[in-house]
């Protein structure tokens, strides 16, 4: 066992270098919100200045998800190989150079290609962060301190949404793309604070192969976490994606002017922080399954609310549900899925999870771009949602093991 269980729960915040990995590793998740975030706001800015159809928005949101689904899965991979921190690092650099990039496309087919390649970073990224945060911590604090990281993706929705309605405005689209290739400086200053986890460095067998890591995830002592997770994984992208991308969209749709629907959509976005630090507080008392069911749940009753909703409060209150339930139920999956697997294959596992989940952040913002060019309603939109969160729900409920104190190490899997 890794020297840092020796830690009580209580000194896991008074050890420095605790506290700097999790801050450290925080902010490039709040990057990577920072990113997806600005892409939703940019996209209904490009509706009004390129003239672009539904399904071209769509189409956008869709390509950022391949490249996510495709980052997600090799970069899992190769943080089993060559180690969390620099596959971290790498994926770090190269959304942040794209991201940069595509503030001067000149045509929506240039701006397709470097989103693809954002999106793989951005998406290599994520699981690999989760994963050497939850080997880095205590047993007894694993799945708090991972439901913390994510609470930074809501910092950097927030800080998109401020963007978005104080800068873009003025300034023009292309500002927010190049705001997003800060964090290729950030990368200099990872290369200096973030470690290997003692947990990877102990029980990593560089021998392993990667088809048999992934053979490792689909066999019979895995197979069924496996399933569980890729439906979980599948069923809250694609609503997030489909919701979330759209939502300024929606608001507009709605009746409401683009800037006025910058403003709702940054007071919805200020919901998520509470909505991680509860789940956080929930998920060691309760558990990982009780957390997940519930808020899924209460996403999906959020979701039949938001589409029925009429006046201004009603959507506000909707939209605030939604960011609050779905952002709580993010960070628990983002615990609960390291927690599936050994170390020698566990970044594999999250990020093979991750990967076909973002099958479903294609689907999703697609889904909605063709429905909405087919004049479909929005109540019949978020009853798709509604339907697809509450099978993501019973998938947990029914297949779902609880995973609160185990340690996936204590059986070690044959190499």
């Amino acid at each position: 066992m890794e020297h840092t269980t020796t830690l009580s729960s209580a000194s896991i915040w008074r050890d420095a270098s605790q506290r700097r990995l999790l801050f450290s590793a925080g902010l490039s998740w709040l990057f990577d919100a920072m990113d997806v975030g600005m892409l939703s706001f940019i996209v209904a800015a490009l509706r009004e200045e390129w003239q672009l159809g539904p399904q071209q928005i769509g189409l956008l949101t869709a390509t950022n998800s391949i490249g996510m689904a495709a980052g997600a899965a090799i970069a899992g991979t190769l943080a089993d190989r060559y180690g969390r921190r620099a596959i971290l690092l790498w994926t770090l650099v190269i959304f942040s150079l794209a991201s940069g990039l595509s503030a001067l496309a000149g045509s929506f087919t240039v701006l397709l290609i470097l989103r693809f390649v954002t999106g793989f970073g951005l998406g290599g990224e994520l699981p690999v962060a989760s994963t050497l945060v939850s080997e880095s911590v205590p047993l007894q604090w694993r799945g708090r301190a991972v439901v913390l990281l994510e609470s930074f993706w809501a910092g950097g929705w927030i800080i998109a949404a401020v963007i978005a309605y104080f800068v873009l405005p003025a300034y023009g689209w292309r500002i927010g793309f190049l705001i997003g290739s800060v964090p290729v400086l950030y990368a200099l200053y990872l290369r200096r604070t973030i470690r290997e986890p003692a947990r990877f460095t102990e029980h990593n067998a560089k021998s392993f192969t990667y088809r048999a890591r992934i053979a490792s995830v689909w066999s019979k002592q895995h197979r069924r976490s496996t399933v569980t997770l890729w439906i979980l994984w599948f069923t809250v992208v694609l609503s997030y994606y489909g919701m979330f991308l759209w939502l300024p969209t929606v608001m507009v749709l709605k009746g409401f002017s683009l800037v006025k629907s910058f403003e709702y959509v940054l007071i919805m976005t200020l919901a998520q922080l509470p909505g991680y630090f509860t789940a956080a507080y929930l998920i060691e008392k309760f558990g990982r399954k009780f957390v997940l069911v519930a808020y899924l749940l209460l996403t999906a009753g959020c979701a039949i609310w938001f589409g029925q909703a009429e006046s201004t409060a009603m959507l506000l209150a909707a939209g605030i549900g939604l960011s609050f339930f779905n952002l709580g139920a993010w960070g628990a999956m983002y615990a609960y899925t390291p927690e599936l697997y050994p170390t020698a294959i566990r970044s594999t596992g999250v990020g093979l999870a991750a990967s076909f989940g973002r099958i479903g952040g294609v689907i999703g913002p697609y889904l909605v771009g063709m429905l909405v060019e087919q004049h479909t309603s929005v109540r019949a939109i978020f009853t798709l949602f509604f339907v697809t969160i509450v099978i993501g729900a019973l998938a947990v409920l029914v297949l779902g093991q609880e995973t609160k104190g185990t340690d996936p190490d204590a059986d070690l899997i044959s190499t």
